[in-house]
């Protein structure tokens, strides 16, 4: 199973990607990495830069995908977006922080996408 999870993770962030800008996204970054973490997508959304965390399971049988954001990895995302925001020189804008589940279907090549807006604050 270890060996689908970067595929399963792709197709998913894909699968965001297009439904965020289906809404009025504007996607800005795709998988910004440093030493301190990665955030899976920056966009903007109105007047706020969101920083996105997507997690693509399969079914439930482990919890809602957003249960595997825990606290531990909210701080992370947040000290991650920190850099990203000194880096980037946008102090000054509206900050948020969004969790999209992507849930696949075995059978089919349906899905189902649930945002979770404002998912935690730090």
């Amino acid at each position: 199973m270890k060996n689908q999870n970067k595929p399963i993770g792709f197709y998913g962030e894909e699968t965001a990607e297009s439904y965020l800008k289906s809404i009025g996204y504007n996607i800005i970054s795709r998988n910004f990495r440093c030493n301190i973490g990665e955030i899976d997508m920056v966009a903007r959304d109105g007047k706020y830069i969101v920083f996105i965390e997507v997690k693509t399971r399969y079914d439930r049988k482990y919890g809602y995908p957003c249960e595997a954001v825990t606290k531990g990895k909210q701080y992370k995302i947040y000290k991650t977006a920190q850099y990203y925001i000194l880096k980037n020189k946008i102090e000054k804008s509206y900050f948020r922080f969004d969790v999209i589940e992507v849930l696949l279907n075995r059978s089919s090549n349906e899905y189902k996408v649930n945002l979770i807006k404002n998912a935690f604050q730090i």
